[in-house]
């Protein structure tokens, strides 16, 4: 069975909890993100799922991860002055997570889905249905632009 992220708490950036349950009825792509990895040009193309999607329910979230070779050492400040002005970012970021060991949430949660295991580097991609189920997983290397999950999206909006 998929794993399901309604119930999951994650912190925000003033350091509240929020439960992912409070985005219910919406499609999430919930992302790992760093600033100074080879795939930090995937902001611009996440951004541009955002605009395309948001007013049909599509939310991407964004967790700033330093695990992958310390990719994210900046301040959730600097994360985001650097997301709007580099790449005209303006989804919504979470503080800082670790997708790997001791993980913290929600990849604790989005670890168990198939293929199961830890995150293995920065910009792998969750979707999440509208009621919570994680619905696919989709690695580092496909990009935003990726015709495969732009249709899982579709999908995932549609039911």
């Amino acid at each position: 069975m998929a794993p399901s992220i309604s119930t999951v708490s994650v912190r925000t950036p003033d350091g509240s909890e929020k439960s992912l349950g409070a985005y219910s009825g919406k499609v999430l792509l919930i992302v790992n993100v760093a600033s100074r990895c080879g795939f930090t040009k995937q902001y611009a193309g996440l951004q541009a799922l955002q605009d395309k999607y948001g007013d049909q329910g599509l939310r991407v979230l964004g967790f700033p991860c330093n695990d992958f070779g310390a990719q994210e050492p900046g301040s959730l400040e600097e994360i985001k002055s650097f997301c709007s002005t580099t790449y005209g970012a303006s989804f919504e970021l979470f503080d800082k997570v670790h997708a790997t060991g001791s993980t913290t949430e929600p990849y604790t949660t989005l670890n168990q889905t198939e293929p199961a295991g830890s995150v293995e580097w920065n910009f792998e991609k969750f979707l999440v249905g509208k009621d919570g189920t994680v619905l696919k997983r989709f690695k580092s290397g496909v990009a935003p632009e990726d015709a495969e999950l732009n249709s899982s999206i579709e999908a995932a909006l549609k039911a």
